[in-house]
Protein backbone atom coordinates (compact mmCIF):
# COMPACT_ATOMS: atom_id res chain seq x y z
CA UNK A 1 0.00 0.00 0.00
CA UNK A 2 1.15 3.11 -0.98
CA UNK A 3 1.03 6.91 -1.06
CA UNK A 4 2.30 9.73 -3.72
CA UNK A 5 3.65 12.57 -1.84
CA UNK A 6 2.56 14.65 -4.38
CA UNK A 7 -0.40 15.62 -2.75
CA UNK A 8 1.15 17.93 -0.73
CA UNK A 9 -0.31 21.12 -1.73
CA UNK A 10 -3.90 19.55 -2.77
CA UNK A 11 -6.36 22.15 -0.80
CA UNK A 12 -10.23 22.66 -0.40
CA UNK A 13 -12.05 25.59 0.91
CA UNK A 14 -13.32 28.43 1.50
CA UNK A 15 -16.13 26.75 3.08
CA UNK A 16 -18.28 29.42 5.09
CA UNK A 17 -20.04 28.13 8.35
CA UNK A 18 -22.48 29.35 11.20
CA UNK A 19 -21.11 28.59 14.68
CA UNK A 20 -23.94 28.83 16.26
CA UNK A 21 -24.78 28.60 19.83
CA UNK A 22 -26.64 25.39 19.32
CA UNK A 23 -23.62 23.63 17.81
CA UNK A 24 -21.35 25.35 20.82
CA UNK A 25 -23.44 24.23 23.54
CA UNK A 26 -23.96 20.72 21.94
CA UNK A 27 -19.84 20.26 22.17
CA UNK A 28 -19.73 21.60 25.14
CA UNK A 29 -22.71 19.48 26.39
CA UNK A 30 -20.95 15.85 24.83
CA UNK A 31 -18.19 16.50 26.86
CA UNK A 32 -19.90 16.68 30.15
CA UNK A 33 -19.09 20.67 31.23
CA UNK A 34 -21.26 21.55 33.84
CA UNK A 35 -20.38 25.01 34.41
CA UNK A 36 -23.30 27.30 33.45
CA UNK A 37 -21.50 29.41 31.21
CA UNK A 38 -21.03 26.85 28.61
CA UNK A 39 -24.50 27.43 28.05
CA UNK A 40 -25.69 31.06 29.18
CA UNK A 41 -26.89 32.67 26.12
CA UNK A 42 -28.10 35.65 28.27
CA UNK A 43 -24.39 36.45 28.42
CA UNK A 44 -23.43 39.37 26.81
CA UNK A 45 -20.82 37.52 25.00
CA UNK A 46 -22.93 34.50 24.29
CA UNK A 47 -21.88 31.09 25.87
CA UNK A 48 -18.23 30.11 27.05
CA UNK A 49 -17.03 28.05 23.52
CA UNK A 50 -14.67 25.00 24.45
CA UNK A 51 -11.08 25.63 23.21
CA UNK A 52 -11.05 22.39 20.96
CA UNK A 53 -14.41 22.98 19.55
CA UNK A 54 -12.19 24.47 16.25
CA UNK A 55 -12.43 20.44 15.09
CA UNK A 56 -16.04 20.82 14.63
CA UNK A 57 -15.95 22.89 11.61
CA UNK A 58 -12.59 22.15 10.37
CA UNK A 59 -14.27 18.96 9.95
CA UNK A 60 -16.24 19.60 6.69
CA UNK A 61 -13.49 20.88 4.70
CA UNK A 62 -11.64 18.22 5.86
CA UNK A 63 -13.75 16.00 4.38
CA UNK A 64 -13.24 17.40 0.74
CA UNK A 65 -9.43 16.23 1.20
CA UNK A 66 -9.83 13.08 2.91
CA UNK A 67 -12.41 12.33 -0.05
CA UNK A 68 -9.56 12.69 -2.72
CA UNK A 69 -8.98 9.25 -4.31
CA UNK A 70 -5.94 8.08 -2.80
CA UNK A 71 -6.68 9.31 0.68
CA UNK A 72 -9.50 7.69 0.50
CA UNK A 73 -8.53 4.41 -0.36
CA UNK A 74 -6.53 4.16 2.78
CA UNK A 75 -9.45 6.13 5.12
CA UNK A 76 -9.50 3.05 7.77
CA UNK A 77 -5.90 3.00 8.39
CA UNK A 78 -5.95 6.74 9.67
CA UNK A 79 -5.43 7.70 13.13
CA UNK A 80 -5.00 10.92 14.76
CA UNK A 81 -1.07 11.04 15.45
CA UNK A 82 -0.32 14.88 16.03
CA UNK A 83 -2.30 18.30 16.90
CA UNK A 84 -1.13 21.77 17.18
CA UNK A 85 -4.33 24.07 17.76
CA UNK A 86 -3.27 28.18 17.46
CA UNK A 87 -6.67 30.48 18.68
CA UNK A 88 -5.38 33.56 17.52
CA UNK A 89 -8.37 34.96 19.91
CA UNK A 90 -11.22 33.75 21.72
CA UNK A 91 -14.11 31.86 20.26
CA UNK A 92 -17.63 33.31 19.72
CA UNK A 93 -20.97 31.61 19.35
CA UNK A 94 -23.09 32.67 16.12
CA UNK A 95 -19.95 34.41 13.78
CA UNK A 96 -19.75 33.28 10.43
CA UNK A 97 -16.08 31.69 9.54
CA UNK A 98 -14.66 30.54 6.36
CA UNK A 99 -12.16 27.91 6.94
CA UNK A 100 -9.62 26.57 4.49
CA UNK A 101 -7.62 23.42 4.30
CA UNK A 102 -4.50 22.45 2.39
CA UNK A 103 -2.04 19.37 2.63
CA UNK A 104 0.73 20.75 3.97
CA UNK A 105 3.27 18.03 4.96
CA UNK A 106 3.78 14.32 4.22
CA UNK A 107 6.84 11.71 5.30
CA UNK A 108 7.45 8.71 6.14
CA UNK A 109 7.51 7.16 9.54
CA UNK A 110 7.96 3.35 10.76
CA UNK A 111 4.72 2.69 11.18
CA UNK A 112 3.07 4.41 7.85
CA UNK A 113 3.03 7.68 6.47
CA UNK A 114 2.53 10.75 8.49
CA UNK A 115 -0.02 13.56 6.65
CA UNK A 116 -0.48 17.21 8.28
CA UNK A 117 -3.50 19.13 7.02
CA UNK A 118 -3.24 22.79 7.87
CA UNK A 119 -6.42 24.24 8.26
CA UNK A 120 -7.03 28.28 8.52
CA UNK A 121 -10.28 30.41 10.16
CA UNK A 122 -11.16 33.98 9.44
CA UNK A 123 -14.18 36.00 10.35
CA UNK A 124 -16.24 38.05 8.30
CA UNK A 125 -12.86 40.96 8.34
CA UNK A 126 -10.77 38.05 7.01
CA UNK A 127 -8.87 38.42 10.21
CA UNK A 128 -7.67 34.83 11.31
CA UNK A 129 -8.99 33.39 13.87
CA UNK A 130 -7.42 29.55 14.21
CA UNK A 131 -5.01 27.70 12.56
CA UNK A 132 -4.95 23.94 13.06
CA UNK A 133 -2.16 22.00 12.30
CA UNK A 134 -3.84 18.06 12.01
CA UNK A 135 -1.18 15.16 11.89
CA UNK A 136 -2.03 11.96 10.97
CA UNK A 137 -0.85 8.66 10.27
CA UNK A 138 -2.01 6.02 7.34
CA UNK A 139 -0.94 3.21 9.06
CA UNK A 140 1.26 0.93 7.20
CA UNK A 141 1.38 2.53 4.16
CA UNK A 142 4.62 3.47 2.60
CA UNK A 143 4.93 6.87 1.26
CA UNK A 144 5.89 7.08 -2.58
CA UNK A 145 8.11 10.15 -3.35
CA UNK A 146 10.33 12.09 -1.17
CA UNK A 147 8.93 13.91 1.83
CA UNK A 148 8.04 17.20 1.42
CA UNK A 149 6.92 20.56 3.39
CA UNK A 150 5.17 23.49 2.44
CA UNK A 151 5.61 25.06 5.64
CA UNK A 152 8.09 24.55 8.64
CA UNK A 153 6.31 22.16 11.11
CA UNK A 154 7.55 21.21 14.56
CA UNK A 155 7.04 18.46 16.69
CA UNK A 156 5.38 19.26 20.52
CA UNK A 157 8.67 19.72 22.93
CA UNK A 158 9.27 16.96 24.96
CA UNK A 159 8.14 17.53 28.73
CA UNK A 160 11.26 18.59 31.13
CA UNK A 161 9.26 18.73 34.21
CA UNK A 162 7.81 16.65 37.08
CA UNK A 163 3.97 16.41 36.53
CA UNK A 164 1.36 15.47 39.33
CA UNK A 165 -1.82 14.30 38.53
CA UNK A 166 -4.57 16.84 38.48
CA UNK A 167 -7.58 14.33 37.71
CA UNK A 168 -9.45 11.44 36.35
CA UNK A 169 -11.57 11.34 33.23
CA UNK A 170 -14.37 8.61 33.37
CA UNK A 171 -15.16 7.76 29.67
CA UNK A 172 -18.66 5.91 29.38
CA UNK A 173 -18.87 3.38 26.91
CA UNK A 174 -21.06 5.56 24.84
CA UNK A 175 -18.67 8.56 24.91
CA UNK A 176 -17.61 8.15 21.16
CA UNK A 177 -21.39 7.86 20.15
CA UNK A 178 -21.93 11.20 21.59
CA UNK A 179 -18.98 12.95 20.59
CA UNK A 180 -20.01 11.95 16.83
CA UNK A 181 -23.38 13.91 17.16
CA UNK A 182 -22.37 16.54 19.08
CA UNK A 183 -19.41 17.24 17.15
CA UNK A 184 -20.71 16.47 13.78
CA UNK A 185 -17.81 14.47 13.72
CA UNK A 186 -18.50 11.17 11.91
CA UNK A 187 -15.39 8.75 11.17
CA UNK A 188 -16.70 4.68 11.80
CA UNK A 189 -14.07 3.60 13.66
CA UNK A 190 -15.17 5.79 16.18
CA UNK A 191 -18.72 4.00 16.27
CA UNK A 192 -19.48 1.19 13.95
CA UNK A 193 -18.01 -1.79 15.62
CA UNK A 194 -17.73 -3.86 12.10
CA UNK A 195 -15.95 -1.18 10.29
CA UNK A 196 -13.18 -0.67 13.08
CA UNK A 197 -12.49 -4.48 13.08
CA UNK A 198 -12.33 -4.69 9.98
CA UNK A 199 -9.82 -1.80 10.09
CA UNK A 200 -7.44 -4.22 11.73
CA UNK A 201 -8.68 -2.45 15.33
CA UNK A 202 -9.90 -4.25 18.45
CA UNK A 203 -13.07 -2.29 18.81
CA UNK A 204 -14.48 1.34 18.46
CA UNK A 205 -11.99 3.61 19.72
CA UNK A 206 -12.67 7.59 21.16
CA UNK A 207 -11.73 10.25 18.59
CA UNK A 208 -8.46 11.77 19.31
CA UNK A 209 -9.80 15.04 19.15
CA UNK A 210 -12.26 13.63 22.08
CA UNK A 211 -9.43 12.75 24.19
CA UNK A 212 -7.70 15.47 24.18
CA UNK A 213 -10.82 18.09 24.86
CA UNK A 214 -11.87 16.03 27.84
CA UNK A 215 -8.27 16.43 29.16
CA UNK A 216 -7.70 20.16 28.24
CA UNK A 217 -11.64 20.60 30.20
CA UNK A 218 -10.02 18.77 33.17
CA UNK A 219 -6.95 21.15 33.14
CA UNK A 220 -9.24 24.24 32.29
CA UNK A 221 -11.62 22.97 35.36
CA UNK A 222 -8.65 21.97 37.93
CA UNK A 223 -6.40 24.80 37.37
CA UNK A 224 -9.79 27.91 37.11
CA UNK A 225 -8.89 28.93 33.82
CA UNK A 226 -11.48 30.13 31.89
CA UNK A 227 -11.74 28.86 27.84
CA UNK A 228 -10.73 32.41 26.60
CA UNK A 229 -7.57 32.62 28.10
CA UNK A 230 -6.18 29.29 26.12
CA UNK A 231 -4.04 30.33 22.92
CA UNK A 232 -2.26 27.10 22.19
CA UNK A 233 -2.96 23.86 22.65
CA UNK A 234 -0.10 20.92 20.89
CA UNK A 235 -0.07 17.21 22.04
CA UNK A 236 1.33 13.85 20.44
CA UNK A 237 -1.46 10.90 20.97
CA UNK A 238 0.28 7.86 21.90
CA UNK A 239 -2.18 5.28 22.64
CA UNK A 240 -5.93 4.19 21.50
CA UNK A 241 -8.80 4.84 24.13
CA UNK A 242 -11.17 2.03 24.07
CA UNK A 243 -14.53 2.43 26.16
CA UNK A 244 -15.27 2.35 28.88
CA UNK A 245 -12.20 3.84 30.52
CA UNK A 246 -10.75 5.92 32.95
CA UNK A 247 -7.94 8.47 32.26
CA UNK A 248 -5.88 10.30 34.60
CA UNK A 249 -4.47 14.04 33.50
CA UNK A 250 -0.87 14.55 34.72
CA UNK A 251 0.09 18.10 34.86
CA UNK A 252 2.81 20.81 35.74
CA UNK A 253 2.10 24.75 35.71
CA UNK A 254 5.01 27.91 35.13
CA UNK A 255 4.27 31.46 33.82
CA UNK A 256 2.14 31.36 31.02
CA UNK A 257 1.89 27.36 30.46
CA UNK A 258 0.46 24.09 31.23
CA UNK A 259 2.11 20.89 30.37
CA UNK A 260 0.43 17.46 30.59
CA UNK A 261 -0.12 14.18 29.84
CA UNK A 262 -2.97 11.95 29.53
CA UNK A 263 -2.88 8.21 30.72
CA UNK A 264 -4.40 5.20 30.73
CA UNK A 265 -5.25 2.11 33.54
CA UNK A 266 -1.88 1.07 32.64
CA UNK A 267 -0.11 4.59 33.02
CA UNK A 268 0.66 4.13 29.56
CA UNK A 269 0.49 7.78 27.96
CA UNK A 270 -2.53 8.42 25.67
CA UNK A 271 -1.61 11.99 25.16
CA UNK A 272 2.01 12.75 25.29
CA UNK A 273 3.84 16.08 25.02
CA UNK A 274 0.89 17.91 25.89
CA UNK A 275 1.14 21.95 25.84
CA UNK A 276 -1.58 24.52 26.82
CA UNK A 277 -0.26 28.26 26.54
CA UNK A 278 -2.44 31.10 28.09
CA UNK A 279 -2.85 34.37 27.72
Amino acid sequence: MKLSSALVGEAAGPLEQTIDARWVMAYSAGLGETDARYYDTTAAAGPWVHPLFPVCYEWPVSRRLRSLPPLEAHKARLIHAQHDLVLHRPLRADETLQTSARIAMAAPRAPGAFVVFRFEARDAQGKPVTTSDFGVLYRDVQLEGPARALLELGDPPRLAHTLAKVGDIAVAATAAHVYTECARIWNPIHTDLAYARAAGLPGIILHGTATLALSVSKLLATCAVEPAAVRRVRCRFSGMVAMPATLEVHAAREAGTLVFETRDERGAPVISRGELLLH
